[in-house]
């Protein structure tokens, strides 16, 4: 397990946690109220800061109940939170449903998944031919 060290912007800030001792992603809460309109999208803060360690990143991800109860989700899905950031965690969500979506003060809005990244190198060079090539979005076909 590794250790993650948070601070708390506000004193009424919720401190992430797992829902269940098997999930892979820790709650994020808002820290203020606000209303979405349909199709519009808001920046809501969470009212901590957390200290990544190099070699990881946090991933946030949408609520699935959120996201089929009220038709708000994250927009940039996954958002990356990198090492050295260390600014309050704020979350961009977006309403997809016909009507204004309410997200409450202390709501659960999106959760965070620690992950392993490897850097990587490029080295510009002719690459192989494959039998797929270049195909793609959909040169499979569906069925």
């Amino acid at each position: 397990m590794t250790k993650i060290k948070v601070q708390k912007v506000y004193e009424d800030s919720i401190i992430p946690s797992y829902a269940h001792e098997t999930d892979a992603g820790m709650d994020l809460y808002s820290i203020e109220e606000f209303l979405i309109p349909p199709g519009h999208r808001a920046l809501i803060p969470t009212g901590i800061r957390v200290a990544i360690p190099k070699g990881y990143e946090i991933q946030i991800r949408p609520k699935s109940g959120l996201a089929l109860k009220q038709g708000i989700t994250v927009l940039n899905s996954p958002g990356t939170i990198d090492s050295d950031y260390r600014g309050e965690i704020k979350v961009i969500l977006i309403n997809h449903s016909s009507t204004s979506q309410k997200i409450f003060k202390n709501q659960k809005i999106a959760q965070m998944v620690l992950n392993k990244v490897e850097n990587m190198k490029l080295s510009e060079e002719k690459l192989n031919k494959t039998k797929r090539g270049s195909g793609g979005f959909g040169s499979t076909g569906l069925r």
